[in-house]
């Protein structure tokens, strides 16, 4: 699997997610069910992915975040102070722009400096930086859908199998085997 499928799904996935969430009470989206310095609720975990998306791929990689179009303390995010909808613009510009710099097929062998106005900063491959972010991603969703369980709700359905394209069954004819011989462990 490659960069630009897995990034698919997850836009996928993150739709499916955004649309469940817009169905449940605000009161719910904003209870403080985790005990933690900066995360207390699906919002903030919902505005964190997409900052650390905006970061690392539009401010660091590219230099052209788009975050100081969406003023929030990005270290507390107290997201409860603003509206889903709010959140979930944000996340598809930042999303989009996302996807746009996947659809150029950029060069993702490209090094990316990790502190840029550190000439001594470490650097990642831009393919190595996506894919930190996309795990990202996945953790805090995982992290949302307890979350939604802990609130009484069935989450939606968002793995990975749910959005690839299903490969049609063969046909066999009768009489034919559908697969090779099992090779027998004494001719290992």
């Amino acid at each position: 699997m490659n960069v630009r499928e897995y990034y698919a799904y997850l836009s996928a996935a993150r739709e499916q997610l955004w649309n469940f969430l817009r169905a449940l009470p605000t009161s719910d989206l904003d209870q403080p069910l985790i005990d933690g310095d900066r995360f207390h609720n699906i919002k903030d975990l919902l505005l964190h992915v997409t900052d650390l998306e905006d970061h690392w791929i539009h401010g660091i990689a590219l230099g052209d975040g788009v975050a100081g179009r969406y003023p929030h303390d990005w270290v507390q995010p107290r997201a409860e102070q603003y509206d889903l909808g709010w959140i979930i613009e944000y996340g598809r510009e930042v999303g989009g722009r996302t996807r746009a710099l996947l659809e150029r097929e950029p060069d993702l062998d490209r090094e990316v400096k990790l502190v840029q106005d550190d000439p001594a900063s470490d650097t990642v491959t831009l393919d190595q930086l996506l894919w930190n972010v996309m795990t990202h991603e996945v953790r805090h969703t995982a992290q949302i859908v307890l979350l939604i369980r802990q609130l009484g709700h069935t989450p939606p359905w968002l793995d990975y199998l749910r959005f690839a394209r299903p490969h049609s069954a063969r046909h066999v004819p009768s009489g034919e085997p559908d697969s090779p011989e099992p090779i027998a462990d004494e001719d290992l």
